[in-house]
């Protein structure tokens, strides 16, 4: 990786280090090597501690004093808080859509559920929900709301890392969550904004139950494997 413009260079190494998080390559509780990422992309390590105060905001890591950064915990108080916000500004999001809309992004919005209805049939989970969610960040001029926007933005790769626990739902839970998510369209398109508020509530809580109910699992699974190591 070249050192190119500082800011640049620190959202890419931001980015790395998140995707890692993300996939669960780097787990709760681990530290991030600062001396490892910057060899690892040849890099400084200013730009890499630059980086980890980028990733701070997205609540994916924490930064303590003389133990660096750790990568944040994720319980399910942690992922009840994560949608409860969430919920709020995707509401928010959609209300905004519904009211602002013109053909050609009625046209895009059409065009997405095409994709999301391919995935669901496919059985894609991890590609389905970048499809919403990383397509409703980029709503930037229908929303017209700077602020919400990146408030949004700095949240998703933590709702990213929190989907990702669902890639092994069954087809029944991805096409519940496809008709959820068409009801919030059907709605933005009819421009029924309190509605489409309202679905969208409904969806948030759908997913944030299939996280819980994933991360109760991997929980479980994690503790029956160091009962049998202690044995």
């Amino acid at each position: 990786m070249q050192e190119v413009e500082t800011q640049s260079l620190s959202e890419q190494i931001a980015k790395h280090i998140g995707e890692q998080i993300i996939r669960g390559e780097l787990v709760e509780g681990e530290r991030i090597q600062e001396l490892r990422i910057a060899s690892e992309l040849d890099v400084s390590r200013g730009s890499v501690r630059e980086a980890l105060l980028l990733l701070e905001r997205t609540q994916l890591i924490e930064i303590f004093p003389r133990r660096g950064a750790i990568v944040s915990e994720m319980s399910a108080l942690q992922v009840r808080a994560l949608f409860d916000m969430s919920c709020l500004l995707l509401g928010q999001i959609v209300f905004r859509m519904s009211e602002t809309w013109r053909p050609h992004e009625a046209e895009r919005v059409q065009l997405l559920l095409e994709q999301l209805a391919t995935e669901t049939r496919q059985g894609n989970t991890e590609k389905f929900y970048d499809l919403i969610f990383q397509g409703l960040a980029e709503q930037h001029e229908m929303v017209a709301n700077p602020y919400l926007m990146r408030y949004y933005n700095e949240i998703l790769p933590s709702l990213r890392r929190s989907y990702f626990l669902t890639l092994n739902i069954s087809k029944r839970e991805l096409q519940e969550s496809f008709e959820l998510f068409k009801a919030v369209t059907d709605a933005v398109l009819a421009r029924k904004s309190h509605q489409a508020t309202l679905f969208m509530e409904d969806f948030c809580r759908h997913l944030r139950n299939l996280v819980l109910e994933s991360l109760t699992r991997m929980k479980q699974i994690e503790l029956a494997w160091a009962r049998r190591s202690r044995r």
